[in-house]
């Protein structure tokens, strides 16, 4: 699915177009949601009563996942536990699928702690991006997780795993499902895919134990206690920007009055595009490519040839696109700005005594 489809999708299944293409394309796509809502219940009954099989690692394993489809913030949470966790001096291991990887499908070694040893383009722009910006951190890509967990143990010891986009891997036990769900949207329209963003009926979030609302507005406060789990609250702020070239960083303000053209392979671009606007800064384009396309030659050309038609000043993009620039041009190089996100948790207590009492037991 292209970016344009892509996003036109999202407003439909999200419940943000109700117009009459968007009410008759919703009508067409719910007997396939029936359909696939039954499948995901089925499956997730088949695990509980052990007719599929669950397997264990010899070490704690905390997921970090959520129930729709596209961006909660998966990977700044998955960030903050392994830097909590390596500040504890324990050894901490990444379990990732590699989604987008040209390796996606097999087993490899990302990172020992020490080395990193994969392009962002052969594991993805997630696990790279973990792997190069958190020193000591160990790394594993496969999509059988206990797979790829066994081949850690064997390989790198660690004490503890984390899961990144585990909810719905069902195939291994977990011993604290973190679920993520959107502050403004947590379900979505309510409906499964493909009428829906749920990955999964709602009832599927009582599996969590704990809920982490992402995306949340600055000051907001929880009001509620959702299914009876602890709830924690998560603010995500723009910080700074940083040279893709090196150097010293820059406030957001600083390209106030700049002609800056935003671009990125996110789940959900419209949501960054909008916090660089709210930051008082003049987006002259922006362009969306589909969720962890790679830059290919052809994608380099058309943020070249916009640069160039709208007098460009400066680019800006996310950490989990700029991991895959390799080999941008460097009229485009010299110019592009990362954006740097910070995650703020309430309450990080609850998330941080939860974590620690996996390792002490």
């Amino acid at each position: 699915m292209n970016a344009t489809l892509s996003t036109y999708w999202r407003e439909i299944a999200s419940g943000r177009s109700t117009d009459l293409m968007a009410r008759l394309l919703l009508t067409l796509m719910l007997p396939l949601s029936g359909i696939y809502a039954y499948c995901q219940k089925l499956r997730a009954l088949l695990y509980k009563i052990g007719i599929f099989r669950t397997n264990k690692l010899p070490r704690p394993v905390i997921s970090v996942g959520n129930i729709t489809v596209g961006g909660t913030g998966k990977t700044p949470v998955t960030a903050y536990i392994a830097r909590f966790l390596l500040e504890q001096n324990f050894r901490v291991a990444i379990l990732s699928r590699g989604y987008g990887g040209s390796l996606e499908g097999e087993t490899f070694v990302v990172s020992d702690g020490h080395s990193v040893m994969l392009s962002a383009a052969e594991c993805g722009d997630e696990p790279y991006l973990l792997a190069s910006t958190i020193p000591g951190l160990m790394v594993v890509i496969g999509t059988d997780r206990y797979a790829t967990g066994m081949l850690a143990m064997k390989q790198l010891s660690p004490d503890i795993f984390i899961m990144d986009d585990g909810f719905q891997h069902l195939r291994l036990h977990r011993d604290l499902n973190i679920l993520l769900l959107d502050y403004v949207l947590p379900f979505g329209n309510g409906l499964t895919l493909p009428a829906g963003l749920l990955r999964e009926p709602e009832a599927a979030a009582l599996r969590a134990d704990i809920i982490i609302h992402t995306r949340c507005p600055e000051g907001v406060k929880l009001q509620y206690q959702l299914l009876g789990k602890p709830n924690i609250i998560a603010h995500h702020f723009l910080q700074n920007l940083e040279p893709f070239l090196g150097g010293s960083s820059i406030l957001l303000h600083e390209l106030t009055g700049k002609r800056i053209l935003a671009f990125a392979a996110i789940a959900e671009p419209l949501s960054f595009f909008e916090g660089l606007q709210n930051h008082g800064l003049q987006l002259v384009h922006k362009i969306a490519f589909s969720d962890h396309s790679p830059y290919t030659v052809e994608k380099q050309h058309e943020i070249l040839a916009a640069v160039r038609s709208e007098s460009i000043d400066y680019l800006i993009t996310t950490a989990k696109d700029a991991v895959k620039l390799e080999g941008i041009p460097d009229e485009l190089a010299r110019r592009i700005y990362v954006a740097n996100l910070e995650l703020v948790i309430d309450d990080a207590d609850v998330l941080n005594k939860r974590v620690i009492n996996l390792l002490q037991k």
